[in-house]
């Protein structure tokens, strides 16, 4: 049987989309969680959980040196595809061309509509009947790549971006662990 497929995750935040992805990860392992806030709880629940961690504040080194620091710590963990989940930082053309067709993304709307931010109160106030979450290739182009997989939410009456948020999260957390172990066995 093949060796599992070595996953680096990219987190900003608490990472629920990140603990998706390690609880039910198939075909891949979590080889790294990796973070631009030293403070993010996801590293915490990843270290509970005996997963190597990386943490580096990107204040005062400006981006290129800290994305040659993230790099070279993802190479170091044996890292063949990096999963963002929550990550908040726009990655460089140079990164991307680095790892290019091995970084995927979970996005909050069904691209392409609706990139970038503020995705739930733009489709409500489209007035659209459906929202969701796709999981597309990170290229340079925001949310632009390939798109993997889809989920749909019905956007419901008297839905605000907050509670059309939570619903779509649920969707997330299956979506894209699915998606990944799809993705790394091609």
């Amino acid at each position: 049987m093949a060796e599992p497929v070595r996953v680096g995750i990219l987190i900003s935040g608490r990472g629920s989309n990140m603990m998706a992805l390690v609880e039910q990860a198939q075909g891949y392992e979590v080889a790294l969680v990796a973070s631009d806030r030293p403070d993010a709880a996801g590293l915490a629940w990843a270290r509970e959980r005996g997963i190597a961690t990386f943490a580096l504040s990107p204040k005062g080194i400006g981006k290129a040196g800290y994305e040659a620091e993230i790099d070279a710590a993802l190479r170091a963990a044996g890292v063949q595809v990096i999963a963002l989940a929550g990550y908040m930082r726009l990655l460089s053309d140079a990164f991307v061309a680095r790892w290019r067709e091995r970084i995927v993304n979970i996005h909050p709307s069904l691209l392409p509509r609706y990139k970038g931010l503020d995705t739930h109160s733009r489709a409500i106030a489209a007035g659209d009947a459906t929202a969701g979450c796709s999981v597309h290739v990170v290229t340079e182009e925001l949310d632009g790549g390939a798109v993997l997989g889809q989920a749909e939410v019905s956007i419901l009456p008297g839905d605000t971006a907050d509670t059309l948020a939570a619903r779509v999260l649920v969707a997330e957390h299956a979506l894209y662990p699915r998606i990944l172990a799809e993705y790394v066995s091609r």
